[in-house]
Formats: C-alpha cells, structure tokens, sequence
C-alpha cells in the first residue's frame, strides 16, 4: 500500500511540474512593451509595408509556439498516462514565446504611430 501511495504521489507531482513546463498557446503571451518612439520617421505607406512584415512573421511565430505547445501537452500526456521519461521531451517557453512577444509590441507601437499619423493601421486580435 505504501508503494502504491509513493506511485502515485510521483505521478501527481511529475504531473504538476510538467504542467507548469509546458509551453504557453501563444494568445496566453502578453506583449513586449515596445517604444512606438521608433516608428516616428516612417510615412504611412511604410508603416503599412512594415505592419505587413512584422504581422507576417507574428503568425510564422505564433503557428510555431502553438505547435510547441501541442507538442508539450501530447508529452505530457504521454508522460504522466503512460511513460514518465517523455516528460524530458517537454520543452516550455523559450526564445519562440520571446520572438511572440516581442512581435505583439511591435504590432502595438505601430498601431500608436499609427494613430499619431491617422494612418489607419490596426490589427485584428485573436
């Protein structure tokens, strides 16, 4: 019985850990704050030309975070249901979840410039 009890306390507390491992859906990922200071110089049509690449590349990033954290919660799953080593394979947050927020508050500072100059610009939010 005693076994059995430190099994499963195992189990609960390799579950708890991989959990909080796990890397984050990427509209779980606040902004960056990003200085709109920098986007003072641009004319509207190159803060156009500028939304389009940094929103081209926030979904290049968001669709790879996602699928990291796909990723962590099928191993986790795996782990905790059927083989704890998967539970190594967990990779959490890193420099994608970064590049995701930093490309929010890019997004963010152009939208200000934006405002600043009437341009127009905004984005859709998830």
């Amino acid at each position: 019985m005693g076994a059995t009890l430190k099994l499963s306390t195992f189990a609960a507390l390799a579950a708890s850990l991989s959990i909080a491992a796990c890397a984050s859906r990427s509209e779980n990922i606040a902004a960056a704050y990003v200085s709109p200071v920098q986007y003072a110089s641009y004319s509207c049509p190159q803060l156009r030309e500028e939304a389009s690449r940094v929103s081209t590349r926030a979904v290049q990033a968001a669709g790879a975070q996602d699928s990291k954290a796909t990723g962590d919660a099928v191993a986790t799953t795996v782990g905790v249901v059927v083989f704890w080593p998967a539970l190594f394979f967990i990779k959490g947050d890193g420099a994608t979840s970064a590049e995701v927020a930093n490309l929010k508050g890019q997004m963010e500072a152009i939208e200000q410039a934006s405002i600043q100059k009437r341009c127009g610009i905004s984005f859709q939010r998830a």
